[in-house]
């Protein structure tokens, strides 16, 4: 049974006249008869009864008219949903993102691919750096924006700039009326630092311990606004990558430019296999909006 045979069937048994079905149809009328006849052989049995004067519905006929009307529609509703998916004129996607991405840089993203695809929402995961990673692995969004895993295993990372991190210091502090650090000068003060199993607390570590120095923990913190807050109190000093500027300064604190050595890390775009043609979209509209949200991003 296929689909043009279904509807050569409903436009016979609409007029109940193989004429003006061909005309209907823009059909002969021996393709017309060939439709009907594959139709009944396929079920097993005559829908039509006909004769030189009239065309009748046998019983299977009349019983088969609704249950057909209901696949077509099924069928071009299927159709025109899937012509709209592909063509962005509707749909449904989620992007996962760390929140410094996503309170900075991804709301600028959205507005342009809204204004390009209205049609298309946006659901917006705001999770830490691992979560991000997971999500994407699990399969809970097409699009995720992260630091590059230390491990990329099956997911794809593409980069758009390298984030260096920046000291986050008391704005009432001797350090807060240097122009920059070096980290040895950072790390006389209490430390606020980031809970394990955080990959910013793992990539400071690293790069630290390669220069022969330790992260002191004299407080931990699962979030980056709580630590920023702690630091603004005058409870200690922290760093954080440069996205993250804007929020501590809005919470209080006073970002400088860290060296020796300079930390940095790329940010990019994190996919899991084939990606739909909305995610594809997103991910092109965010490479195109993303720049630098201060000047300690390093442009790649």
């Amino acid at each position: 049974m296929t689909v043009k045979q279904l509807r050569a069937f409903l436009a016979v048994a609409s007029a109940l006249s193989f004429t003006q079905a061909c005309e209907r149809l823009h059909l002969s009328q021996p393709a017309l008869s060939l439709a009907i006849k594959g139709l009944e052989e396929s079920l097993g049995g005559r829908l039509l009864t006909r004769s030189t004067r009239s065309v009748r519905l046998t019983p299977e006929g009349e019983s088969l008219v609704p249950l057909a009307k209901r696949l077509l529609a099924e069928w071009d509703n299927t159709e025109e949903l899937m012509h709209q998916r592909f063509t962005l004129q509707m749909g449904r996607l989620g992007v996962a993102a760390m929140p410094s991405f996503a309170g900075n840089l991804l709301p600028p993203a959205l507005m342009a691919f809204r204004q390009r695809y209205p049609r298309i929402n946006v659901t917006v995961h705001d999770v830490i750096n691992e979560q991000v990673i997971e999500m994407v692995r699990n399969g809970q969004v097409e699009l995720g924006i992260a630091f590059e895993p230390e491990a990329v295993g099956s997911l794809t990372f593409t980069p758009l700039f390298s984030d260096r991190f920046v000291a986050v210091v008391p704005p009432h502090s001797l350090l807060a009326g240097h122009a920059s650090l070096r980290w040895e000068m950072l790390l006389t003060h209490d430390f606020i630092a980031l809970q394990r199993p955080s990959m910013v607390r793992r990539l400071l570590e690293q790069q630290l311990e390669a220069e022969g120095m330790a992260l002191p923990g004299a407080f931990e913190s699962h979030q980056l606004a709580t630590v920023g807050r702690m630091v603004a109190s005058g409870l200690g000093v922290s760093a954080v990558p440069s996205l993250c500027r804007g929020q501590m300064e809005e919470l209080g604190a006073r970002c400088l430019t860290l060296e020796a050595p300079v930390i940095q890390r790329d940010v990019g775009i994190l996919t899991h296999g084939e990606l739909s043609t909305a995610a594809l979209a997103l991910k092109e509209v965010i490479v195109e909006t993303q720049g630098p949200a201060s000047g300690n991003l390093t442009g790649r």
